[in-house]
């Protein structure tokens, strides 16, 4: 018996659960996938929005200005790739310009400090790769660039520390309301199983909407809308400083060119409504719209220096709003549904709301007296030379290379197979430390790190998977006890 159930561990799930456990409360995630951050989390534009889009007033404007003050300290205390680089919004013409003035406005009135409309000659100054048609632009210096996952494994993994209970492969089927308390039904690997709480949080993502179904017929719809995205080699990371957007349009905020966390460039999205739920494959289409509306930013992206593309979807709804509060029927069930952009920067301050609403409808909130609040990563390249000659002293896994494009050693990486949600996957190691996420995205480092996942979980090679319980690497040796075969 739970007080809370959250269902669903992306990044609004994961400051939730985080959130909660200041208190002295039992709760338990829930996570159909086989690892935390798998879904529109890990595959985002890693964008800390600074909050002059939203409409004042409104859900998307309070929690953005919010989020963006919350995660820099998040970043600060749980050791997340974080930078505070601003955006620019560019101005193609005086029709641009005119939108640039109403954003200002807005921002205004949202809280968001430091804006300031550009001239061309200043954004040039700026930035001077991008096109020089420019008329002007939106400066946004709150405006950052974060590791989407990173953050999210971090903020579960410190509210497993703090005593949350993550269960991963457990798919929410049926949820069943029975005098003051909520029988979540689950499907695992091997059997479907009940978990009782007093209160469930729906934070199921792209399945927001099938979720609050189980509890009463839903008033809205979530659509599945896809982004795709080239992600270029950190030689392209310093083309420009800034995250650079054009102007918005009703379909989003436009295709952007940016700095990442990690010294990479970023280019796209595109929005097109997806085919199902789950489909997050790319199209020629699609990437090539993307370049072509990149062009316009910045005509000098070397594209032979991409080294992936990828999708992720939206969770877009009938609303244009952050479906957030109580079902109509039981207020012990909370809805955090159709969270798109700005999602990522809200979420840590959506959480602070969730835990009032929980605190209002009657749980019982007594603080922990032991909370902690922080963590630190072993990152070898924040160490000086002497401390990283200490570190390899005491552990000479901290002086073997895994991976030569991202220089991760063996021993980041069994530390992230032994961490408070462990990895136990290829990508899940490449979420934590980035081992695989380089120019050869894994080309020469996954046998490698196949072998250590298989060792540090006693497990054999076969039973190591890429990503999902079905996603196989190995499936026999082709040749056993070294005997040639005919």
């Amino acid at each position: 018996m739970y007080d809370v159930i959250i269902i669903g561990a992306g990044v609004c799930g994961a400051s939730i659960a985080r959130e909660l456990s200041k208190y002295e409360v039992n709760v338990a995630v829930v996570e159909k996938n086989n690892d935390l951050a798998s879904g529109t989390t890990k595959a985002n534009s890693g964008i800390v929005h600074a909050g002059y889009d939203p409409e004042p007033g409104t859900l998307m404007a309070k929690y953005n200005v919010e989020g963006n003050k919350l995660i820099e300290v998040l970043c600060k205390d749980l050791d997340v790739p974080y930078k505070k680089v601003g955006s620019l919004v560019l101005a193609f013409d005086e029709k641009d310009l005119l939108h640039l003035q109403k954003l200002y406005e807005r921002g205004v009135e949202n809280g968001v400090p430091g804006l300031k409309l550009l001239t061309k000659e200043e954004v040039l100054e700026k930035e001077p790769s991008i096109n020089k048609e420019i008329h002007g632009a939106l400066y946004a210096p709150s405006a950052g660039v974060v590791g989407p996952y990173e953050l999210a494994i971090a903020l579960m993994d410190n509210a497993v520390e703090n005593g949350t209970k993550v269960f991963l492969n457990h798919e929410v089927v049926n949820i069943h309301q029975e005098q003051d308390k909520f029988k979540v039904e689950v499907k695992t690997a091997k059997e479907t199983k009940v978990m009782e709480a007093r209160y469930v949080i729906n934070a199921a993502g792209l399945h927001a909407d099938d979720v609050y179904n189980m509890i009463e017929p839903t008033d809205f719809h979530i659509i599945a809308n896809k982004g795709q995205y080239y992600l270029l080699d950190q030689a392209q990371g310093g083309l420009v400083s800034h995250v650079i957007f054009q102007c918005p349009t009703a379909k989003g905020k436009g295709v952007l060119v940016s700095p990442t966390a990690h010294g990479n460039l970023i280019i796209g999205p595109d929005a097109a409504d997806a085919s199902a739920k789950h489909d997050v494959a790319t199209s020629q289409g699609g990437l090539d719209y993307v370049r072509q509306m990149a062009a316009l930013t910045c005509s000098n992206i070397v594209y032979r220096d991409n080294i992936r593309n990828f999708s992720g979807n939206r969770a877009l709804t009938n609303r244009d709003e952050f479906i957030i509060g109580p079902a109509k029927t039981n207020a012990h069930f909370i809805n955090v549904a159709g969270i798109k952009s700005p999602g990522l920067t809200s979420a840590p301050a959506i959480a602070v709301d969730i835990v009032k609403m929980l605190e209002d409808s009657g749980l019982s909130l007594a603080a922990k007296a032991e909370f902690k609040g922080t963590r630190k990563v072993k990152s070898l390249e924040k160490l000086t030379k002497e401390e990283l000659q200490a570190l390899i002293k005491e552990n000479p896994a901290y002086g073997r290379i895994i991976c030569r494009c991202e220089k991760i050693t063996e021993g980041e990486i069994v530390e992230a197979i032994h961490s408070p949600v462990p990895a136990t996957t290829v990508e899940a190691v490449k979420r934590r430390v980035r081992a695989g996420a380089g120019r050869c995205q894994g080309g020469f480092c996954s046998p490698k790190v196949v072998e250590i996942i298989a060792r540090e979980l006693n497990i054999p090679l076969e039973a190591v998977r890429q990503e999902d319980l079905d996603s196989y690497i190995l499936i026999g040796k082709t040749n056993k006890g070294g005997v040639d075969h005919e």
